[in-house]
Order: structure tokens, then sequence, then C-alpha cells
């Protein structure tokens, strides 16, 4: 396992306390760019954008926010910030409407006037939030709301419009599904199911999970034709939780887990359907956080893992790690693009610390995630080849090859003649390389 240092960090102005789930990376004006938002105890929701210090926008919400989102909620064809609070308060608000585009010098939008505050809509759900999704659930094309319970209780929302007004919001949530787990739910996800449809997944306790079965179709036929849709039918019995244990050892059934991960042990575990274990990582802290982010460009997502003392741990698909040390204990954590400068997406790391700040680590970036060594990064490199060639060193014998590297880099001034082999990297980058840990070079 090796470290990395990322050293591009900014820091946000946080002066509240928050929940785990109350912190995400979203495009919440709709203008391509991401931004942060972050709800905390009091009911205030924060927008951070760009690298500036102060939040972008500041909205009043009802009750202690446990959970915010960024996504096309009501399946209009652009984002909606969503707040909900513990006491079950449903926020919308749309940061892209007339009444948000007032800002003032700075940048900021005003917050003088008290109908700027207030969503552009709210309701009341069941209360006791703890996680929210907003994602297409159902493969339908039209995104649902899924909400987590501390009851052991999850229940998936579709947006009911009553305007044909693309740009307004009006309407209301109706309950499709209400679903009972066995343990506590701590982490909500989608993934392709074995024939390509969105399957949806829910952390239990112990290292599992549970595939929970969008069922309301089916539900709303047999109502259709007359049958009671809350008794099965005897001889097709219809299942809406199948639950599944990552290993045929009993887990601590008083961990709590995030869909692949084992928190409160600090075991991580990839898993290819429902029943193959790719691998099992065990790490020596107690990790309370599980994202996925692309840090190699390669369009292949690695895990994102976080401790509440900061250590974060980034894991590729053939369990190659990597670890980076954030220098403060954490309360709550997010990975994913945002906008910090440039003008443009890049991956970052969101760390929200108990003293009053954001840290944000932005551009986090590796060229690869297995270690390598210099002679083999010279050997890919075409020129590398030819400027043996000219110092008559033979490309296959290692041991030569080793002691011109040896000498070019230690002992330039005992050479006979400038030798053309530099410290560069091969590919014409920058000496930015600390994201990168080099081994031994031989």
């Amino acid at each position: 396992m090796r470290s990395v240092s990322y050293v591009q960090c900014v820091a946000l102005d946080f002066g509240g306390s928050l929940f785990p789930h109350a912190v995400c990376l979203g495009d919440a004006d709709n203008d391509a760019l991401n931004e942060l938002v972050v709800g905390d105890t009091n009911g205030k929701l924060y927008v951070y954008k760009n690298d500036d210090s102060k939040p972008w926008a500041t909205r009043s919400c009802q009750g202690m926010l446990t959970c915010v989102g960024v996504g096309d909620v009501c399946n209009k064809g652009k984002n909606l910030v969503v707040a909900v609070s513990a006491e079950g308060w449903f926020h919308l608000f749309d940061l892209t409407s007339p009444t948000s585009k007032h800002p003032d010098a700075s940048g900021h939008h005003e917050l003088a006037a008290a109908e700027e505050q207030k969503p552009v809509f709210k309701q009341h759900i069941p209360a006791n939030t703890k996680v929210m999704l907003i994602s297409d659930i159902d493969g339908d094309g039209k995104c649902e709301l899924v909400v987590g319970y501390t009851d052991r209780v999850v229940r998936a929302f579709r947006w009911e419009d009553l305007s044909e007004n693309s740009d307004h919001v009006s309407g209301q949530l109706l309950l499709l599904k209400k679903w009972l787990l066995e343990g506590q739910v701590d982490s909500l996800s989608v993934n392709p199911g074995p024939d390509g449809s969105p399957e949806m997944m829910v952390s239990q306790p112990g290292c599992g999970y549970a595939i929970l079965l969008c069922t309301w179709d089916s539900e709303q036929q047999a109502t259709t034709e007359g049958r009671d849709s809350s008794v099965p039918n005897s001889e097709t019995p219809i299942r809406d939780v199948i639950l599944h244990q990552t290993s045929g050892r009993i887990h601590n059934k008083n961990v709590s887990t995030h869909l692949i991960g084992s928190i409160g042990r600090g075991t991580l575990k990839l898993m290819e359907g429902a029943e193959k274990l790719l691998w099992s990582v065990q790490v020596d802290h107690q990790l309370f956080a599980l994202e996925k982010l692309d840090v190699t460009g390669n369009g292949h997502e690695e895990v994102i893992a976080c401790a509440w003392d900061g250590q974060t741990y980034i894991i590729d698909h053939n369990r190659t790690v990597a670890r980076f040390q954030a220098d403060e204990n954490v309360s709550a954590f997010c990975a994913g693009l945002y906008a910090c400068k440039g003008g443009s997406n890049s991956p970052c790391l969101v760390y929200v610390s108990f003293n009053q700040k954001i840290y944000i680590y932005w551009d986090v970036q590796l060229e690869r995630m297995e270690s390598t060594n210099l002679l083999k990064i010279l050997d890919c490199d075409p020129e590398f080849g030819n400027l043996l060639q000219q110092l008559g060193v033979e490309r296959g014998d290692v041991s030569a090859v080793k002691d011109l590297i040896h000498k070019t880099l230690y002992f330039p001034e005992k050479q006979q003649q400038s030798s053309p082999l530099q410290c560069q990297d091969p590919a014409g980058t920058d000496d930015s390389a600390h994201y990168t840990v080099i081994q031994d070079p031989f």
C-alpha cells in the first residue's frame, strides 16, 4: 500500500454541524459546472461555487437537514436542489429560476428578500429520514426519489406533475413503494442488473446488502384486475426484498455496512453480481463513507473510502491500494466532480472538518494506480531505445542499462559526454508527479 500526496486544496467557511449524508456535489444551477451543496442541523442550506470560501447561495429549510441531493427529481430536464429534514420536510429549490438570479457585486445571491429564501415546493413525508437517492430505479427513463429511514424502512417516491409548464414546479410526491428491511439502512445505490436493467441496492449490517424489487407496476395491474396486491399468488410468490451476504462467515450485525464495505471493521469487498467476490481488503481504520470516482482518467471508477481521522483509501478493480491522509478529523465526506478552478469539472475529495472548515482537494488525479519503477517507465518510451543504441548499450542487457541510469542520475559529472537521459518524465509531463509515488528506481 503506497501513500499519495495532494496539495491543491481550498478551504471553505462552514460554521454549522451536519449529518454525514447532508453534503453532495452536483450541478445545482444547470450551468454544466458542479457545485457543493451542504445542509446543517439548523435548517440552513449552503451552495458553494468555484474556490470562493463564502457560500454562493444560502437557503432556509424547516427542521434538521439529514440529506441533500441534486438531480432532475421532477423529470423536467433540469436539476433541482433537494433537502430533506429529520422531521420529514421535503424541500425543492430551483437555483436557475428568476427569483434566485439576483447576485450582488461579489457574485453571491442576495439574502435580503425573505421570499427568495423559500423553496419552490415543500411537502411533508414520513419523518426520521437518514439517506436519499435520486435515480431511475425501475428503468422507465424517469427519476425516482428513494429515502432510507432510521426505522429500517426504505420508501420510493415519484413526482406527479400538475403543470405542463416545464419551468414551473407544480405537483406533489407520490409514494410508490415501502420496503421493510431486517437491519439499519446506511447507504443506497443503483447498479446494472444481470439483464442491464437498474437494480436498487441497500446496505445491511454485517457486510450484507439487499436488492429491492420495484413491483409497483405488477401491484397496480393486480389492483386493476381486482386482486388484492398485498396477498401474493401462492404459486408465484412475490419477493420484494432479496437479502445477500458477501461471505458465508457471519459478520458482526452491529457493524454498519456501506454496500461493499463493512465500515466498522474496516473491510472493503468488491462483488461481481450477487455471489462472486472479486477481492476483499482489510484496513486498519474505522471507515464511515464510501464513494466511487475515476481518479486515473481511464474510464474506470475507483473505490474511495474515508475514515473518521481523514485517512482515505483509493482502490482500483485489481485491488491496488493508495492512501491519502487529510490534515484533520472529518465529520462528513464526499467525492465527485467539482468545478473549483479553470472553469471545468475535475475529480475532488471533500472533507467537512470539526473546525468550521470544508476542505476540497481538487484535481486529485493519479497517472496510474499500480506501483512502478523508472526502468519500466523508460522502457515504454521509443526514444529510450534510440538513446541506448547511440551509447552502444544493448537494450536487453538489464545490468548495463541499470548501471547507465545509475551513473546518469547520481554521477553525471563523471560521464565523458553529456547523457541524453534525464529525470524528465518520458511522456513530457512536468515534475508535478507528487501524485505518483515511485518505488526504488530498479
